[in-house]
């Protein structure tokens, strides 16, 4: 990014103010409000951030408008289609590909971390069975600090660097571990001679009185899914990482804020609203009413796994998604399931509709992952965990960013007050 000479002249009651304009590598310039309030006597009001550049970032660059998604300057869909997930983590962590010797100490060091602390597995007794699978990832996650407490100076490189490590490896582990738990199944420990998302898989889907292999598609696919979630710039959990970290919370505290923000159904739970909406639908010969209250203003129901708040495009991601999707279902023999010819009906339908092509509802990555997730055998509950397992690369990514930039402060936003004047108290007797 280049500080240009460039300002943008604001004019109020009996102030005039040069604010300077930033230009960054890609995407719009960004006027500097920082002294406004100091200058001016005002501060912005934007709720929801959506026009507000809380930071500086070299990380993740998102074009909404052209549908692209770029992972350090690498279009996603290059990324999704030639690399793999680890690789992934090493370049959004380090801002590079790795060598070959990189890459290989990389994994060696994500695998050596993979297991938890056995005093861990006791923990989770505490939770009941019927828990929501997030509920036991924020809670343990959040914990984790008093499991790795020579890892939370965030003062520390190299205490950063063991966090950071730590909390990629072990997070597949801990969701895992949810699942296991929620079926009341033992726990099944990582093994490393498996890749990190055949290792995932076997955790959810083995037991112990037999052997598991598993399918080098679906390891795949999981792949994929963790790679095309990995970051997604300054989205509402990225924000919640980076707000906690600006106080100087430890890592792991930062993380588990995150997830709980990833709970939320409008975040993190898309893909699993998706697919419930599909079962909704449950037949083709219904997707004509269902079509027509998505265009019914008056009507709440709303077509999810379709449009984006950020892309007014496709989404890159959903075409690598649909690819996969595809070869996951061919490989189990579903293609006749009800749910998977909604889907494929619905798409067809929308893609071709005048009405979703003018409002740009497209099908988004939500859309397709969670028939995926579905197909695999993992019921919607560990829809949200699995998203979570993804993007935690993305927010450590971002956390360490933001603990190195100097410009960085605590979390501060403003208010527009609009409650009662300042009025004097008045004792009980006389109310």
């Amino acid at each position: 990014m280049s500080d240009s000479d460039k300002t943008a002249e604001l004019e109020f009651n009996d102030t005039s103010l040069g604010l300077p304009i930033l230009s960054p590598t890609l995407g719009p310039d960004a006027i500097d409000i920082r002294r406004l309030y100091a200058d001016g006597g005002v501060f912005t009001y934007d709720p929801g951030f959506t026009s507000t550049a809380s930071c500086k970032s070299t990380i993740t660059y998102i074009d909404g408008l052209k549908g692209e998604l770029l992972y350090r300057g690498y279009p996603i869909e290059q990324l999704a289609e030639k690399s793999h997930y680890l690789e992934v983590c090493y370049l959004l962590l380090y801002g590079e590909l790795p060598t070959a010797a990189e890459l290989e100490d990389f994994e060696a060091r994500i695998t050596r971390h993979t297991m938890v602390h056995e005093q861990m597995n006791y923990f989770f007794r505490g939770f009941r069975r019927d828990a929501h699978p997030m509920a036991i990832m924020v809670g343990v996650v959040g914990a984790m600090s008093a499991f790795y407490p020579d890892s939370t100076d965030v003062t520390d490189p190299r205490q950063r660097e063991i966090a950071s490590i730590r909390m990629i490896a072990k997070m597949p582990t801990i969701a895992a571990m949810a699942y296991k738990y929620s079926l009341g199944q033992p726990f099944v420990y990582p093994r490393n001679d498996l890749d990190y998302a055949s290792n995932f898989l076997r955790m959810c889907f083995s037991v112990p009185a037999e052997d598991y292999e598993v399918n080098p598609i679906l390891a795949r696919a999981m792949d994929r899914i963790f790679t095309l979630h990995a970051d997604h710039e300054q989205n509402a959990s990225t924000s919640t990482v980076r707000l906690s970290g600006s106080s100087g919370a430890n890592p792991f505290a930062c993380i588990a804020a995150g997830i709980a923000c990833l709970w939320g159904p409008a975040h993190g739970g898309a893909n699993q609203a998706a697919l419930e909406m599909l079962k909704e639908i449950g037949s083709v010969d219904r997707i004509p009413e269902y079509i027509a209250r998505a265009k019914d203003k008056s009507d709440p129901f709303r077509l999810m796994g379709f449009g984006h708040r950020v892309y007014k495009n496709f989404d890159p991601r959903a075409r690598v998604m649909k690819q996969s999707a595809d070869e996951v279902l061919d490989l189990l023999g579903i293609e006749n399931n009800e749910t998977l010819k909604v889907a494929k009906e619905l798409e067809r339908i929308a893609l071709e509709d005048e009405y979703f092509q003018e409002k740009k509802l497209f099908p988004n990555v939500d859309f397709y992952s969670g028939i995926i997730l579905e197909a695999m055998g993992f019921p919607t509950s560990m829809f949200t965990p699995i998203f979570a397992v993804s993007r935690t690369v993305g927010w450590i990514a971002q956390w360490k960013e933001m603990i190195s930039d100097p410009e960085q402060k605590i979390g501060r936003p403003r208010q527009l007050y609009i409650g009662a004047p300042k009025r004097d108290y008045v004792d009980v007797e006389n109310r």
